[in-house]
């Protein structure tokens, strides 16, 4: 792995600058605890003494809520919510967290996607998820939901430097708004980067991507062993998408850019020894390394600070975020 240091500071500092723009699958995740009381007379489960509720942004939101911390607010989203208590703990959300969601589509016939998480603890305990709720619609958006998506995407495109496309496949990404997406960025010269977990070749023409390790080898068709396997399936990845770059995560094993040309880059993982929780690490990763290209960094280096990004939320309980104070520190110890 070829690291220029000063060139990934200078790239760190620059990701206060670009514009992103998030379109996918928004969500938000319900933190509900308790202390522990008694066991109930009615059933054989535990009563646990509400002490608080956290909402945090999941899903695609978790995305677009890694770039706001990172440039200041410069991000805007557009999905689909329902006419419903939570779209309003959603809305509520990302304005507090200063991301611009003016585009957001409400569909009453569909529910806001919320995970809700119940967590009890003790005094000798660490505090325990007990049961989580879904709630959300699993069918794709009407067409009359998804022309709306589509005229706010047109009118939003133009405003950003870099499209986000994030597809937890619970409806709102659909071949057309994929599509038109993808048109319009490179219409406008933007950059787009899909987050996606399947179907990965039929996002054509994008800059990047983004998978995972068994994700990838879902796509591919094979297991990936070893660094001919990443090879192999980084290059399949590239002919598939016409994409300029693949990123796949391979966990505690860090990353494999390919590019085309045969260019390989593994990039080993900066953090293994406090990993307390990955939960919305992928999520970092992409908004990360979107807003790194924005900035001008090369495909390897928008990797690393990726990676740096990655190492210091999964220190952290949940859907996390870092600052570019956390990211130069972590920098300067590579």
């Amino acid at each position: 792995m070829n690291m220029d240091k000063e060139k990934l500071v200078s790239y760190i500092k620059k990701l206060t600058e670009p514009k992103i723009l998030v379109i996918g699958d928004l969500a938000i995740d319900e933190m509900i605890y308790g202390d522990a009381e008694r066991i109930s007379r009615e059933a054989p489960v535990l009563i646990l003494q509400h002490t608080r509720t956290k909402i945090i942004l999941g899903g695609a939101s978790n995305a677009a809520h890694n770039a706001s911390t990172l440039n200041k607010g410069k991000v805007g989203v557009i999905g689909v919510c329902g006419d419903d208590y939570q779209s309003g703990q959603m809305i509520d959300a990302f304005e507090k967290a200063n991301i611009d969601c003016r585009y957001l589509v409400k569909d009453p016939a569909r529910k806001t996607t919320t995970k809700t998480r119940i967590s009890g603890s003790i005094t000798t305990s660490i505090t325990q998820q007990i049961v989580r709720v879904d709630r959300q619609t699993n069918s794709q958006v009407s067409a009359e939901t998804e022309n709306k998506i589509i005229d706010n995407i047109e009118k939003a495109i133009p405003e950003y430097d870099a499209v986000i496309l994030s597809n937890y496949h619970i409806g709102t990404l659909t071949k057309k708004i994929i599509e038109t997406t993808i048109k319009l960025a490179n219409k406008y010269n933007k950059i787009v980067i899909v987050d996606a977990q399947k179907d990965l070749n039929i996002y054509k023409n994008i800059t990047s991507m983004t998978p995972n390790l068994p994700d990838t080898e879902k796509a591919v068709g094979f297991e990936l062993k070893n660094d001919e396997d990443l090879k192999k399936a980084g290059d399949k990845l590239l002919s598939d998408t016409k994409a300029k770059a693949i990123l796949i995560t391979c966990g505690a094993d860090g990353m494999f850019v390919a590019e085309p040309k045969k260019k390989y880059t593994k990039i080993p993982v900066f953090n293994k020894s406090e990993v307390f929780d990955v939960t919305g690490a992928g999520d970092t990763v992409t908004a990360v390394y979107s807003l790194a290209l924005a900035a001008g960094a090369d495909f390897v280096h928008a990797a690393i600070i990726g990676n740096i990004a990655a190492s210091l939320v999964v220190r952290q309980f949940g859907c996390a975020t870092t600052t570019i104070h956390e990211l130069l520190d972590a920098a300067a110890k590579l």
